[in-house]
């Protein structure tokens, strides 16, 4: 039996046929696959055999496996797969090592925990500690906040939940409302116990121009009460919710990060994710991770601990980190104080690079971040000959563009 009909074994039996020649018309093509595509119909005059009219290896879903070849050279031969070896230890010399992974299950499937509490029902969290994350020489107050979560919420990187401050809104009466927060750990929380998670939040403070001092009245709600939680506290949450900032589905991809501040939080939980958690998520990326932080001194860098040390930890060139600390840097554009969108214009061409390669961006912090990096990409498209609104919408129709202002 022949396994293989080709296109001039077909044209061949056409031919043979005796059908009357009013019956039908035809109009050669060109010898070429894009006319017998355009036309619709016809046969090639291509040598049968060398796939220059369709090639399954490349063209179809063997997506360059070699698997047709490998079929057609093996004959009979040939099997799907080579039979399963059952052995009851490792081979000699293997590098074994026990992955962490009881909550890999979360987002298997293409889905993501969303709302295990919803702010009518909220669920309560126990403050387990909190620690300051800047010198005392960098402006404001920000704080570290880890609570244990009740039993079955549960989160992926990237998400956010809400936090409902004690007390009554003095303007309405009612109930203070939800505050939503980026989410500052990886699935497994800071304990890799899965059962909590971590904040990272800055105190809202009005400080009168003229005075110099802080007015109590217009500080934030929320913040406040987190920044002076105790261990023990108990905290009214709700969520998970969020899928505008999860990681690529695919592993190979690069994920550039770009932040303002505490917009830190989500990128904290992405490079624990990547470079120091002992999962399968870390030993498959495949890609490049580049982080653009600004802050206004150097003591205001947060995390920049944890940061040091997945950079020792990662392999060489696969973690990127740039500072944008305005009162002590310039930019070498105009000689100004130095922001994140000038580090952007620094390495516009490999930014555009690596996002026409299939790179992740993120960006995350203040919304007064995006009007000026939004201006520096329309150049840097710009000087690069792009369109940027085209090159734009192209981004978020492949779900290459992810933003979190507040």
């Amino acid at each position: 039996m022949k396994l293989f009909y080709t296109v001039a074994a077909a044209a061949a039996a056409a031919a043979s046929l005796a059908v009357p020649s009013a019956a039908f018309s035809f109009v050669p093509p060109s010898n070429s696959a894009d006319g017998i595509k355009r036309a619709g119909s016809g046969v090639a005059t291509d040598a049968p055999g060398d796939l220059s009219l369709f090639d399954p290896d490349r063209a179809g879903m063997l997506q360059g496996t070699g698997a047709l070849q490998d079929r057609v050279s093996g004959g009979a031969g040939f099997t799907l797969a080579p039979p399963s070896v059952v052995v009851d230890a490792p081979p000699a010399g293997a590098d074994l090592t026990d992955a962490q992974h009881f909550l890999e299950h979360l987002d298997a499937g293409g889905d993501v925990p969303l709302n295990f509490a919803k702010p009518q029902s909220p669920a309560t969290a126990t403050v387990l500690g909190r620690a300051k994350l800047i010198a005392d020489d960098a402006p404001g107050d920000i704080e570290h906040v880890i609570m244990k979560l009740p039993e079955g919420f549960h989160y992926v990187e990237g998400q956010s939940l809400s936090v409902i401050p004690p007390g009554v809104d003095p303007k309405s009466g009612r109930k203070n409302k939800p505050r939503l927060y980026s989410i500052a750990s990886t699935r497994y929380g800071d304990l890799l116990d899965g059962n909590t998670v971590s904040l990272c939040v800055r105190r809202a403070e009005h400080v009168d121009p003229v005075t110099g001092e802080r007015d109590p009245a217009k500080q934030g709600v929320c913040s406040g009460f987190l920044c002076d939680v105790k261990p023990g506290d108990e905290v009214t949450v709700a969520g998970p919710v969020g899928k505008t900032m999860l990681l690529p589905d695919d592993p190979t991809k690069d994920v550039i990060m770009i932040a303002t501040g505490t917009g830190i939080a989500p990128f904290r939980g992405f490079l624990h994710r990547l470079f120091m958690e002992n999962t399968l998520a870390r030993h498959m990326f495949g890609g490049d991770a580049w982080l653009v932080l600004g802050v206004p001194v150097t003591g205001g860098l947060l995390y920049q601990e944890e940061f040091n040390c997945m950079t020792r930890n990662a392999p060489p060139g696969r973690l990127r980190i740039d500072y944008a600390i305005s009162r002590e840097m310039t930019n070498s554009i105009d000689g100004g104080k130095l922001y994140v969108q000038h580090v952007i214009a620094q390495n516009g061409k490999e930014l555009f690079e690596r996002l026409d390669a299939g790179a992740h961006v993120y960006f995350c912090g203040l919304k007064g971040m995006m009007p000026p990096i939004l201006e520096t990409l329309e150049e840097v498209a710009t000087a690069n000959g792009a369109v940027w609104s085209e090159k734009l919408a192209q981004l978020k129709k492949n779900g290459q563009w992810h933003v979190e202002v507040y």
